[in-house]
Protein backbone atom coordinates (compact mmCIF):
# COMPACT_ATOMS: atom_id res chain seq x y z
CA UNK A 1 0.00 0.00 0.00
CA UNK A 2 0.80 3.34 -0.78
CA UNK A 3 0.16 6.30 2.18
CA UNK A 4 -0.31 9.66 0.94
CA UNK A 5 0.52 12.02 3.22
CA UNK A 6 1.59 14.97 1.04
CA UNK A 7 1.13 15.68 -2.36
CA UNK A 8 2.80 17.60 -4.97
CA UNK A 9 0.60 19.16 -7.84
CA UNK A 10 1.82 20.71 -10.95
CA UNK A 11 -0.54 21.28 -13.68
CA UNK A 12 -1.00 22.63 -17.11
CA UNK A 13 -4.67 21.39 -17.72
CA UNK A 14 -6.62 22.44 -14.98
CA UNK A 15 -9.54 20.13 -15.60
CA UNK A 16 -11.51 18.37 -12.41
CA UNK A 17 -7.74 19.67 -10.41
CA UNK A 18 -10.22 22.28 -7.92
CA UNK A 19 -12.62 18.95 -6.95
CA UNK A 20 -9.58 16.76 -6.94
CA UNK A 21 -7.28 18.93 -4.47
CA UNK A 22 -10.40 19.41 -2.42
CA UNK A 23 -10.75 15.34 -1.73
CA UNK A 24 -7.09 15.25 -0.95
CA UNK A 25 -7.31 17.85 1.49
CA UNK A 26 -10.68 16.12 3.18
CA UNK A 27 -8.04 13.49 3.74
CA UNK A 28 -6.12 15.59 5.72
CA UNK A 29 -2.81 15.28 2.41
CA UNK A 30 -0.88 18.50 2.67
CA UNK A 31 -0.92 20.31 -0.42
CA UNK A 32 2.22 21.67 -2.50
CA UNK A 33 1.86 23.28 -5.62
CA UNK A 34 3.97 25.30 -8.08
CA UNK A 35 2.94 28.74 -9.93
CA UNK A 36 -0.25 29.13 -11.79
CA UNK A 37 -1.45 25.73 -9.89
CA UNK A 38 -1.02 26.63 -6.04
CA UNK A 39 -2.74 30.25 -7.31
CA UNK A 40 -5.64 28.18 -8.69
CA UNK A 41 -5.99 26.11 -5.58
CA UNK A 42 -5.67 28.75 -2.79
CA UNK A 43 -8.26 30.60 -5.03
CA UNK A 44 -10.40 27.88 -4.26
CA UNK A 45 -9.75 28.27 -0.48
CA UNK A 46 -7.36 25.25 -0.41
CA UNK A 47 -4.56 25.90 1.99
CA UNK A 48 -1.38 25.35 -0.29
CA UNK A 49 2.91 25.63 0.38
CA UNK A 50 4.07 26.62 -2.95
CA UNK A 51 7.52 24.69 -4.49
CA UNK A 52 9.53 27.95 -3.70
CA UNK A 53 8.49 27.66 0.29
CA UNK A 54 8.68 23.62 0.15
CA UNK A 55 12.60 23.81 -1.31
CA UNK A 56 13.82 27.09 0.06
CA UNK A 57 14.54 28.29 -3.20
CA UNK A 58 13.47 31.73 -5.89
CA UNK A 59 11.92 30.91 -8.84
CA UNK A 60 14.45 31.29 -11.57
CA UNK A 61 14.59 31.00 -15.21
CA UNK A 62 11.00 32.26 -15.55
CA UNK A 63 10.03 29.13 -13.36
CA UNK A 64 11.71 26.56 -15.81
CA UNK A 65 13.73 25.18 -12.59
CA UNK A 66 11.44 25.37 -9.86
CA UNK A 67 10.84 21.88 -9.54
CA UNK A 68 14.19 20.44 -10.46
CA UNK A 69 15.69 20.79 -7.08
CA UNK A 70 17.32 18.33 -4.92
CA UNK A 71 14.84 18.41 -2.10
CA UNK A 72 11.91 18.01 -4.51
CA UNK A 73 13.06 14.95 -5.98
CA UNK A 74 15.05 13.51 -3.26
CA UNK A 75 11.21 13.59 -1.57
CA UNK A 76 9.89 11.68 -4.39
CA UNK A 77 12.65 8.85 -4.87
CA UNK A 78 13.48 7.85 -1.12
CA UNK A 79 12.22 4.68 -0.33
CA UNK A 80 10.18 4.25 2.76
CA UNK A 81 11.60 1.12 3.51
CA UNK A 82 15.33 1.75 3.58
CA UNK A 83 15.79 3.74 6.94
CA UNK A 84 18.85 5.45 5.42
CA UNK A 85 16.30 7.04 2.81
CA UNK A 86 14.08 8.23 5.70
CA UNK A 87 16.72 9.80 7.85
CA UNK A 88 18.29 11.23 5.00
CA UNK A 89 15.06 13.64 3.72
CA UNK A 90 13.31 13.48 6.71
CA UNK A 91 9.63 12.66 7.14
CA UNK A 92 8.96 16.43 6.52
CA UNK A 93 10.49 16.40 2.88
CA UNK A 94 8.94 12.86 2.03
CA UNK A 95 6.79 13.33 -0.81
CA UNK A 96 3.91 10.45 -1.26
CA UNK A 97 1.62 11.69 -4.77
CA UNK A 98 2.58 13.34 -7.87
CA UNK A 99 0.28 14.74 -9.62
CA UNK A 100 1.72 16.56 -12.83
CA UNK A 101 0.36 16.90 -16.59
CA UNK A 102 2.31 17.84 -19.33
CA UNK A 103 2.84 21.16 -21.89
CA UNK A 104 0.71 20.11 -24.68
CA UNK A 105 3.35 19.65 -27.13
CA UNK A 106 1.30 17.56 -29.60
CA UNK A 107 -1.52 19.98 -29.60
CA UNK A 108 0.52 23.09 -30.33
CA UNK A 109 2.45 21.37 -33.40
CA UNK A 110 -0.48 20.57 -34.94
CA UNK A 111 -2.16 24.31 -34.91
CA UNK A 112 -1.89 25.91 -37.88
CA UNK A 113 0.92 28.39 -38.29
CA UNK A 114 2.96 27.59 -35.34
CA UNK A 115 6.24 28.33 -35.44
CA UNK A 116 9.37 26.19 -34.09
CA UNK A 117 10.28 28.86 -31.42
CA UNK A 118 6.85 28.36 -30.53
CA UNK A 119 7.05 24.66 -30.39
CA UNK A 120 10.12 23.90 -28.73
CA UNK A 121 8.79 26.34 -25.70
CA UNK A 122 6.14 23.67 -25.28
CA UNK A 123 8.36 20.71 -24.40
CA UNK A 124 8.32 19.74 -21.07
CA UNK A 125 10.92 19.62 -18.84
CA UNK A 126 10.72 19.32 -15.28
CA UNK A 127 6.84 18.20 -15.55
CA UNK A 128 8.52 14.86 -17.61
CA UNK A 129 11.51 14.78 -14.73
CA UNK A 130 8.60 14.73 -11.93
CA UNK A 131 6.48 11.63 -13.44
CA UNK A 132 9.44 9.82 -14.51
CA UNK A 133 10.65 9.80 -10.88
CA UNK A 134 7.61 9.10 -8.98
CA UNK A 135 6.70 5.74 -11.54
CA UNK A 136 10.34 4.85 -10.67
CA UNK A 137 9.48 4.94 -6.91
CA UNK A 138 5.61 3.48 -7.71
CA UNK A 139 6.24 0.90 -4.59
CA UNK A 140 6.28 4.13 -2.10
CA UNK A 141 4.85 7.36 -4.46
CA UNK A 142 1.92 7.48 -6.49
CA UNK A 143 2.09 9.28 -9.79
CA UNK A 144 -1.30 10.64 -11.25
CA UNK A 145 -0.62 12.25 -14.89
CA UNK A 146 -4.21 12.96 -16.42
CA UNK A 147 -7.55 14.35 -15.08
CA UNK A 148 -9.16 11.28 -16.24
CA UNK A 149 -7.53 9.30 -13.47
CA UNK A 150 -9.06 11.72 -10.66
CA UNK A 151 -11.97 10.17 -9.65
CA UNK A 152 -10.55 6.48 -9.79
CA UNK A 153 -7.59 7.85 -7.35
CA UNK A 154 -9.97 9.95 -5.26
CA UNK A 155 -12.24 6.84 -4.85
CA UNK A 156 -9.50 4.17 -3.78
CA UNK A 157 -7.76 6.98 -0.99
CA UNK A 158 -11.46 6.98 0.49
CA UNK A 159 -11.92 3.36 0.38
CA UNK A 160 -8.29 2.67 1.86
CA UNK A 161 -8.53 5.65 4.42
CA UNK A 162 -5.56 7.72 2.84
CA UNK A 163 -3.68 4.05 1.53
CA UNK A 164 -3.61 3.10 -2.33
CA UNK A 165 -3.35 -0.43 -3.25
CA UNK A 166 0.32 -1.04 -4.73
CA UNK A 167 -1.21 -2.63 -7.77
CA UNK A 168 -3.43 0.50 -8.86
CA UNK A 169 0.15 2.59 -8.11
CA UNK A 170 2.05 -0.18 -10.64
CA UNK A 171 -0.93 0.78 -13.08
CA UNK A 172 -0.65 4.18 -12.90
CA UNK A 173 3.39 4.15 -12.99
CA UNK A 174 2.74 2.19 -16.26
CA UNK A 175 0.52 4.72 -18.08
CA UNK A 176 3.02 7.67 -16.89
CA UNK A 177 5.94 5.70 -18.57
CA UNK A 178 3.98 5.15 -21.44
CA UNK A 179 2.72 8.79 -21.44
CA UNK A 180 6.60 10.00 -21.71
CA UNK A 181 7.33 7.78 -24.05
CA UNK A 182 4.81 9.22 -26.45
CA UNK A 183 5.66 12.44 -25.60
CA UNK A 184 9.29 12.34 -26.18
CA UNK A 185 8.47 10.68 -29.44
CA UNK A 186 6.22 12.84 -30.96
CA UNK A 187 9.25 15.96 -30.00
CA UNK A 188 11.50 13.61 -32.02
CA UNK A 189 8.95 13.22 -34.40
CA UNK A 190 8.69 16.82 -34.85
CA UNK A 191 12.71 17.31 -35.16
CA UNK A 192 12.91 14.85 -37.96
CA UNK A 193 9.16 15.62 -39.62
CA UNK A 194 8.05 18.25 -41.99
CA UNK A 195 7.57 20.66 -39.00
CA UNK A 196 10.91 21.23 -38.20
CA UNK A 197 13.47 23.34 -39.96
CA UNK A 198 14.14 22.56 -44.15
CA UNK A 199 17.25 21.11 -43.34
CA UNK A 200 16.23 18.43 -41.56
CA UNK A 201 13.83 16.88 -43.32
CA UNK A 202 16.50 16.00 -46.02
CA UNK A 203 16.48 12.27 -45.34
CA UNK A 204 14.32 9.57 -43.54
CA UNK A 205 15.30 9.90 -39.26
CA UNK A 206 17.83 7.38 -38.99
CA UNK A 207 16.04 6.40 -35.73
CA UNK A 208 12.03 6.13 -35.58
CA UNK A 209 9.40 4.63 -33.56
CA UNK A 210 5.94 5.46 -32.81
CA UNK A 211 3.27 4.52 -29.82
CA UNK A 212 -0.21 3.71 -30.15
CA UNK A 213 -3.18 2.90 -28.03
CA UNK A 214 -5.88 -0.07 -28.18
CA UNK A 215 -8.84 1.32 -29.51
CA UNK A 216 -10.79 -1.73 -29.74
CA UNK A 217 -10.08 -5.48 -29.53
CA UNK A 218 -11.17 -7.87 -32.58
CA UNK A 219 -13.02 -10.74 -33.13
CA UNK A 220 -9.85 -11.87 -34.96
CA UNK A 221 -7.32 -10.97 -37.60
CA UNK A 222 -7.52 -11.30 -41.00
CA UNK A 223 -8.40 -15.14 -40.22
CA UNK A 224 -9.94 -16.73 -37.10
CA UNK A 225 -7.03 -18.35 -36.07
CA UNK A 226 -5.41 -14.79 -35.49
CA UNK A 227 -5.65 -12.40 -32.91
CA UNK A 228 -6.51 -8.94 -34.06
CA UNK A 229 -6.98 -5.11 -32.71
CA UNK A 230 -7.62 -1.79 -33.77
CA UNK A 231 -5.04 0.46 -32.58
CA UNK A 232 -4.50 4.37 -32.96
CA UNK A 233 -1.61 6.93 -32.61
CA UNK A 234 -1.97 8.14 -28.84
CA UNK A 235 -2.10 11.81 -27.71
CA UNK A 236 -2.85 12.73 -31.74
CA UNK A 237 -6.00 14.54 -32.57
CA UNK A 238 -8.00 12.06 -34.10
CA UNK A 239 -8.48 11.75 -38.30
CA UNK A 240 -9.38 9.94 -40.96
CA UNK A 241 -10.59 6.63 -39.48
CA UNK A 242 -9.73 7.90 -36.09
CA UNK A 243 -12.97 9.63 -36.49
CA UNK A 244 -14.83 6.58 -37.16
CA UNK A 245 -18.43 6.49 -35.40
CA UNK A 246 -20.48 3.43 -36.03
CA UNK A 247 -24.35 4.15 -36.59
CA UNK A 248 -25.48 0.66 -36.66
CA UNK A 249 -24.56 -3.27 -37.84
CA UNK A 250 -22.30 -5.84 -36.61
CA UNK A 251 -18.74 -5.35 -35.11
CA UNK A 252 -16.24 -4.23 -37.60
CA UNK A 253 -13.77 -6.78 -38.47
CA UNK A 254 -9.70 -6.41 -39.04
CA UNK A 255 -10.64 -6.85 -42.72
CA UNK A 256 -13.69 -3.96 -42.84
CA UNK A 257 -11.38 -1.63 -41.68
CA UNK A 258 -8.43 -2.43 -44.31
CA UNK A 259 -11.15 -1.91 -46.83
CA UNK A 260 -12.31 1.21 -45.30
CA UNK A 261 -9.24 2.44 -45.14
CA UNK A 262 -8.99 1.51 -48.93
CA UNK A 263 -12.12 3.47 -49.35
CA UNK A 264 -11.51 6.53 -48.17
CA UNK A 265 -7.82 6.77 -49.73
CA UNK A 266 -10.12 6.89 -52.99
CA UNK A 267 -12.64 9.14 -52.58
CA UNK A 268 -11.34 11.52 -50.45
CA UNK A 269 -9.51 13.00 -53.80
CA UNK A 270 -12.39 13.41 -56.05
CA UNK A 271 -14.69 17.07 -55.35
CA UNK A 272 -17.49 15.26 -57.83
CA UNK A 273 -20.15 13.32 -55.69
CA UNK A 274 -18.43 9.83 -55.81
CA UNK A 275 -18.89 6.28 -54.94
CA UNK A 276 -16.18 3.60 -54.60
CA UNK A 277 -16.64 -0.52 -54.07
CA UNK A 278 -13.89 -2.27 -52.38
CA UNK A 279 -14.14 -5.90 -52.24
CA UNK A 280 -10.20 -7.67 -50.63
CA UNK A 281 -8.52 -4.07 -49.69
CA UNK A 282 -8.90 -3.37 -54.03
CA UNK A 283 -11.25 -0.57 -55.83
CA UNK A 284 -13.64 -2.86 -57.93
CA UNK A 285 -15.86 -0.14 -59.11
CA UNK A 286 -15.40 3.68 -58.89
CA UNK A 287 -17.55 6.66 -60.30
CA UNK A 288 -18.48 9.96 -59.89
CA UNK A 289 -21.74 11.74 -60.86
CA UNK A 290 -23.78 14.46 -60.47
CA UNK A 291 -25.60 12.74 -57.44
CA UNK A 292 -24.01 9.43 -55.28
CA UNK A 293 -27.25 7.54 -55.88
CA UNK A 294 -25.80 7.91 -59.34
CA UNK A 295 -22.14 7.63 -58.54
CA UNK A 296 -23.16 4.27 -57.19
CA UNK A 297 -25.27 2.70 -59.46
CA UNK A 298 -22.44 3.69 -62.19
CA UNK A 299 -19.78 2.08 -59.74
CA UNK A 300 -21.73 -1.10 -59.20
CA UNK A 301 -22.29 -1.70 -62.52
CA UNK A 302 -18.63 -2.00 -63.15
CA UNK A 303 -18.10 -5.53 -61.51
CA UNK A 304 -21.92 -6.31 -60.12
CA UNK A 305 -19.86 -10.08 -58.93
CA UNK A 306 -16.91 -8.66 -57.37
CA UNK A 307 -19.23 -5.62 -55.25
CA UNK A 308 -20.89 -8.71 -53.75
CA UNK A 309 -19.99 -8.29 -50.28
CA UNK A 310 -18.20 -5.20 -50.49
CA UNK A 311 -17.38 -2.18 -48.86
CA UNK A 312 -18.96 1.03 -50.14
CA UNK A 313 -17.60 4.36 -49.21
CA UNK A 314 -19.06 8.07 -50.55
CA UNK A 315 -17.85 11.24 -50.33
CA UNK A 316 -21.24 12.89 -49.49
CA UNK A 317 -23.67 12.32 -47.33
CA UNK A 318 -26.06 9.14 -48.10
CA UNK A 319 -30.07 10.34 -48.75
CA UNK A 320 -32.96 7.76 -48.98
CA UNK A 321 -33.11 7.46 -52.83
CA UNK A 322 -29.50 6.15 -52.52
CA UNK A 323 -30.17 3.85 -49.33
CA UNK A 324 -32.97 2.05 -51.00
CA UNK A 325 -30.64 1.18 -53.72
CA UNK A 326 -27.70 0.15 -51.33
CA UNK A 327 -29.68 -2.17 -49.18
CA UNK A 328 -31.16 -4.14 -52.44
CA UNK A 329 -27.83 -5.89 -52.25
CA UNK A 330 -25.51 -7.82 -49.73
CA UNK A 331 -22.86 -5.04 -48.64
CA UNK A 332 -19.89 -5.31 -45.29
CA UNK A 333 -20.05 -1.96 -44.65
CA UNK A 334 -21.33 1.99 -46.10
CA UNK A 335 -18.95 4.81 -45.44
CA UNK A 336 -19.78 8.73 -45.52
CA UNK A 337 -19.32 11.69 -44.38
CA UNK A 338 -22.75 11.38 -42.71
CA UNK A 339 -26.35 9.92 -43.34
CA UNK A 340 -29.68 11.54 -43.47
CA UNK A 341 -32.55 10.40 -40.84
CA UNK A 342 -34.61 9.19 -43.44
CA UNK A 343 -31.50 7.21 -44.75
CA UNK A 344 -30.77 5.55 -41.49
CA UNK A 345 -34.20 4.55 -41.37
CA UNK A 346 -33.91 2.71 -44.15
CA UNK A 347 -30.74 1.01 -43.77
CA UNK A 348 -31.77 0.09 -39.99
CA UNK A 349 -33.63 -2.95 -41.79
CA UNK A 350 -30.14 -4.31 -42.80
CA UNK A 351 -29.37 -5.22 -38.95
CA UNK A 352 -26.05 -6.94 -39.89
CA UNK A 353 -25.04 -3.86 -42.42
CA UNK A 354 -22.28 -1.96 -40.41
CA UNK A 355 -22.88 2.03 -41.32
CA UNK A 356 -20.52 4.23 -40.22
CA UNK A 357 -19.04 7.73 -40.47
CA UNK A 358 -16.22 9.87 -40.23
CA UNK A 359 -15.22 13.54 -40.21
CA UNK A 360 -14.99 15.38 -43.52
CA UNK A 361 -13.02 16.16 -45.21
CA UNK A 362 -10.12 13.86 -44.67
CA UNK A 363 -6.99 15.30 -44.44
CA UNK A 364 -4.27 14.17 -46.18
CA UNK A 365 -1.65 11.55 -44.67
CA UNK A 366 1.07 13.56 -43.07
CA UNK A 367 3.34 11.05 -40.96
CA UNK A 368 5.62 8.39 -42.20
CA UNK A 369 4.29 4.81 -43.68
CA UNK A 370 5.43 1.27 -41.82
CA UNK A 371 5.07 -1.77 -43.34
CA UNK A 372 6.66 -5.12 -41.45
CA UNK A 373 9.14 -7.45 -42.82
CA UNK A 374 10.33 -10.77 -41.27
CA UNK A 375 12.96 -9.08 -39.69
CA UNK A 376 12.88 -5.90 -40.38
CA UNK A 377 10.79 -2.54 -41.48
CA UNK A 378 9.96 -0.53 -44.29
CA UNK A 379 9.29 3.66 -43.87
CA UNK A 380 8.50 5.55 -46.84
CA UNK A 381 6.68 8.89 -47.06
CA UNK A 382 3.04 8.78 -47.96
CA UNK A 383 2.37 8.80 -51.72
CA UNK A 384 0.53 12.63 -51.34
CA UNK A 385 2.25 13.98 -54.76
CA UNK A 386 -0.24 16.50 -56.53
CA UNK A 387 1.28 16.20 -60.35
CA UNK A 388 -0.31 19.16 -62.30
CA UNK A 389 -1.77 17.53 -65.42
CA UNK A 390 -1.08 20.49 -67.56
CA UNK A 391 2.57 19.19 -67.20
CA UNK A 392 1.68 15.64 -68.86
CA UNK A 393 3.03 15.79 -72.27
CA UNK A 394 1.07 14.59 -75.35
CA UNK A 395 3.51 11.70 -76.65
CA UNK A 396 1.60 10.52 -80.11
CA UNK A 397 0.48 12.70 -83.13
CA UNK A 398 -3.38 12.83 -81.56
CA UNK A 399 -3.89 15.04 -78.50
CA UNK A 400 -7.01 13.52 -76.93
CA UNK A 401 -9.86 15.80 -76.73
CA UNK A 402 -12.03 17.30 -74.12
CA UNK A 403 -14.14 14.44 -73.24
CA UNK A 404 -10.84 11.86 -73.50
CA UNK A 405 -8.76 14.54 -71.35
CA UNK A 406 -11.54 13.99 -68.42
CA UNK A 407 -11.61 10.88 -68.49
CA UNK A 408 -7.76 10.14 -68.52
CA UNK A 409 -7.37 12.42 -65.59
CA UNK A 410 -9.99 10.21 -63.78
CA UNK A 411 -8.99 7.18 -64.63
CA UNK A 412 -5.11 8.23 -63.77
CA UNK A 413 -6.45 9.03 -60.49
CA UNK A 414 -7.92 5.63 -60.34
CA UNK A 415 -4.66 3.67 -61.22
CA UNK A 416 -3.17 5.19 -58.23
CA UNK A 417 -5.36 2.90 -55.52
CA UNK A 418 -5.72 -0.26 -57.57
CA UNK A 419 -3.16 -2.81 -56.78
CA UNK A 420 -0.14 -2.48 -59.13
CA UNK A 421 0.45 -3.76 -62.00
CA UNK A 422 -3.20 -2.00 -62.31
CA UNK A 423 -4.85 -0.77 -65.85
CA UNK A 424 -7.89 0.62 -65.16
CA UNK A 425 -10.65 1.55 -68.14
CA UNK A 426 -13.03 4.62 -67.93
CA UNK A 427 -15.81 5.78 -69.72
CA UNK A 428 -17.95 9.00 -68.78
CA UNK A 429 -16.22 9.33 -65.16
CA UNK A 430 -16.93 5.62 -63.97
CA UNK A 431 -14.33 2.96 -64.73
CA UNK A 432 -15.78 0.19 -66.72
CA UNK A 433 -12.81 -2.30 -66.48
CA UNK A 434 -10.34 -2.84 -63.60
CA UNK A 435 -7.14 -5.02 -63.88
CA UNK A 436 -4.49 -5.37 -61.02
CA UNK A 437 -2.52 -7.46 -58.99
CA UNK A 438 -0.85 -8.89 -62.06
CA UNK A 439 2.60 -10.15 -62.52
CA UNK A 440 2.89 -9.00 -65.93
CA UNK A 441 1.42 -5.32 -67.00
CA UNK A 442 -0.23 -7.30 -70.31
CA UNK A 443 -1.60 -9.45 -67.85
CA UNK A 444 -3.92 -6.87 -66.28
CA UNK A 445 -4.67 -5.35 -69.85
CA UNK A 446 -6.27 -8.45 -70.47
CA UNK A 447 -8.35 -8.66 -67.54
CA UNK A 448 -9.28 -5.14 -67.56
CA UNK A 449 -10.77 -5.29 -71.39
CA UNK A 450 -12.40 -9.03 -70.25
CA UNK A 451 -13.85 -7.15 -66.93
CA UNK A 452 -14.82 -4.01 -69.38
CA UNK A 453 -16.44 -5.59 -73.01
CA UNK A 454 -18.23 -4.23 -74.99
CA UNK A 455 -17.57 -1.06 -72.81
CA UNK A 456 -14.14 -0.99 -73.65
CA UNK A 457 -15.17 0.79 -76.80
CA UNK A 458 -14.70 4.58 -77.32
CA UNK A 459 -12.98 4.38 -73.40
CA UNK A 460 -9.70 5.89 -72.29
CA UNK A 461 -6.92 3.60 -70.01
CA UNK A 462 -4.66 4.30 -67.16
CA UNK A 463 -1.75 2.20 -66.15
CA UNK A 464 -0.02 2.59 -62.57
CA UNK A 465 3.46 1.84 -64.30
CA UNK A 466 5.50 2.37 -67.45
CA UNK A 467 4.25 -0.50 -70.79
CA UNK A 468 7.41 -2.48 -70.93
CA UNK A 469 6.52 -3.86 -74.35
CA UNK A 470 3.79 -2.12 -77.28
CA UNK A 471 1.50 -5.30 -76.80
CA UNK A 472 -0.50 -3.81 -73.77
CA UNK A 473 -1.14 -0.72 -75.77
CA UNK A 474 -2.09 -2.82 -78.52
CA UNK A 475 -4.27 -5.23 -76.71
CA UNK A 476 -6.09 -1.60 -75.49
CA UNK A 477 -6.41 -0.53 -78.91
CA UNK A 478 -8.05 -4.15 -80.16
CA UNK A 479 -10.33 -3.73 -77.89
CA UNK A 480 -11.91 0.01 -79.11
CA UNK A 481 -9.70 2.05 -75.94
CA UNK A 482 -9.12 5.52 -78.02
CA UNK A 483 -6.53 7.18 -75.35
CA UNK A 484 -3.91 6.27 -72.53
CA UNK A 485 -2.22 7.57 -70.13
CA UNK A 486 0.58 6.06 -68.32
CA UNK A 487 3.99 7.16 -66.31
CA UNK A 488 6.75 6.32 -69.09
CA UNK A 489 10.16 5.78 -68.60
CA UNK A 490 10.13 2.22 -70.44
CA UNK A 491 13.42 1.17 -72.74
CA UNK A 492 11.27 0.83 -75.33
CA UNK A 493 8.43 4.12 -74.88
CA UNK A 494 9.45 4.53 -78.79
CA UNK A 495 8.32 1.55 -79.58
CA UNK A 496 5.33 1.65 -77.17
CA UNK A 497 4.31 5.49 -78.29
CA UNK A 498 4.45 4.05 -82.01
CA UNK A 499 2.55 1.62 -81.40
CA UNK A 500 -0.25 4.08 -80.36
CA UNK A 501 0.08 6.06 -83.63
CA UNK A 502 -0.51 3.45 -85.66
CA UNK A 503 -3.36 2.91 -83.76
CA UNK A 504 -4.46 6.61 -83.57
CA UNK A 505 -4.35 6.30 -79.76
CA UNK A 506 -4.07 9.41 -78.08
CA UNK A 507 -1.62 8.80 -75.25
CA UNK A 508 -0.53 11.29 -72.31
CA UNK A 509 3.42 10.98 -70.55
CA UNK A 510 2.81 11.58 -66.95
CA UNK A 511 6.47 10.93 -65.18
CA UNK A 512 5.36 9.83 -62.34
CA UNK A 513 4.22 6.63 -61.44
CA UNK A 514 1.69 5.55 -58.06
CA UNK A 515 2.41 1.77 -57.44
CA UNK A 516 0.37 0.61 -54.43
CA UNK A 517 2.08 -2.99 -53.12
Amino acid sequence: MVTVKRALLSCHDKTGLEAFAKELAALGVELIASGGTAQVLQQAGLRVTSVEQFAGITEQLDGRVKTLHPKIHAGILARRDDPAHVTSVGPSGLIDLVVVNLYPFEQTVQRNGVTFAEAIEQIDIGGVTLLRAAAKNFAHVAVVSHPQQYAEVAEALRRGRGQLPERLAQQLAQHTFALTSRYDTHIAGFLSGPSAEPAARAVLPPRASIHVVQRQPLRYGENPHQLGGWYGEASVTPWGLGTLQQLQGKELSYNNLLDLDAALRVVRELNEPACVIIKHHAPCGLAIATEIEAAYGRAYACDTASAFGGVVGFNRPVDRTTAERLVSTFLEVIVAPSVEPAAAGRLAKKTSLRVVTVEWPVRLPQAPEWRQLLGGWLLQDPDVASEPPEAFRVATKRAPSAQERADLLFAWMAAKHVQSNGVVIVKDGATVGIGQGQPSRVGSVRLAVEKAGANSRGAVAASDGFFPFPDGVQALAAAGVTAVIQPGGSMRDTEVIAAADAANLAMLITGIRHFRH
